[in-house]
């Protein structure tokens, strides 16, 4: 597995489980199933409602929770200190932990304004040493610049939108230059590319599945990764994918598949929605 170092210092496994969608009923077994099969980092957020089974399957793993990198996401309503500082705590006790490895603002909203003030509060957790490290989510250049120009801190990580079809390649350049690492969200375009053809004749070159081709993509990439199943035989294979390499060619036809028109999620510029 690798881990990719943040401009912070701290290391990120590159590849993890996220549980977006997944009923917080069956969030436990899950994620279970996904720390037995070698997976280290797990993605919640507030909004998805399944911060408890994330923590209870913590509570229930064999694996040390220092070994455990866990993420979640500050929802879109708790944009200002005092509601995020509470919400924070409400997500703590949720899952069960003394420190979060990773929080991120989950939208910027922009249309709210309430975006920075938000950032300021992740800093404030951060350096009272709640937080190991913090980022954003689905924040565009202008949102990382304001946030970056009205605090000085740079976000380790920027989740994002991005799969062979919504490449996002436009993006790449800025957060290199920052040190900003980007994170993959819906990396198989929410199911959409399981039956592309371009994708399914590398896979049957590498006798490999099109999910696993898709994910080795993004490791390629560098880009940090966090595909979700709640089938325990997909998530063991969407791990299985450090035995085979795509060569030059693979990745040339999956490149060529970029479009602009490829997004499947919400427009972040316009964005509005509460949770």
């Amino acid at each position: 597995m690798e881990q990719i170092t943040l401009n912070d210092g701290t290391t990120i496994p590159q590849l993890g489980l996220g549980v977006w969608q997944v009923d917080q009923d069956v969030t436990a077994e899950v994620v279970g199933w996904a720390i037995d099969a070698g997976y280290r980092l797990i993605d919640t957020a507030q909004g998805y409602a399944n911060e408890e089974g994330v923590g209870e399957a913590i509570r229930q793993s064999k694996v040390p929770r220092s070994e455990l990198y866990i993420t979640s996401k500050l929802r879109n309503a708790a944009h200002k200190r005092d509601v995020a500082l509470k919400a924070f705590d409400e997500s703590m006790k949720k899952l069960g932990i003394d420190q979060l490895d990773l929080f991120l603002i989950h939208w910027p909203l922009p249309g709210q304004d309430n975006y920075v003030e938000a950032w300021k509060t992740l800093i404030e957790l951060r350096d009272s040493g709640r937080i190991k490290s913090i980022g954003v989510s689905n924040f565009n250049q202008d949102h990382l610049e304001r946030i970056i120009g009205a605090t000085g801190v740079v976000p380790a990580v920027n989740q994002i939108e991005l799969h062979p079809r919504f490449q996002q390649r436009d993006k790449r350049e800025f957060h290199a230059e920052k040190g900003v690492r980007i994170e993959s969200w819906s990396p198989l375009g929410s199911g959409r590319l399981l039956g592309d053809p371009t994708i399914e004749g590398i896979a049957k070159k590498h006798g490999k599945s099109i999910a696993q081709v898709i994910i080795r993509w993004h490791l390629q990439q560098g880009l940090i990764v966090i595909p979700k199943s709640v089938k325990r035989d997909r998530i063991a294979a969407n791990f299985d994918v450090f035995s085979f390499e795509l060569d030059a060619e693979d990745i040339r036809k999956i490149d060529a598949m970029d479009s602009s028109a490829g997004r499947v999620g919400p427009d972040p510029a316009t964005a509005s929605f509460l949770f």
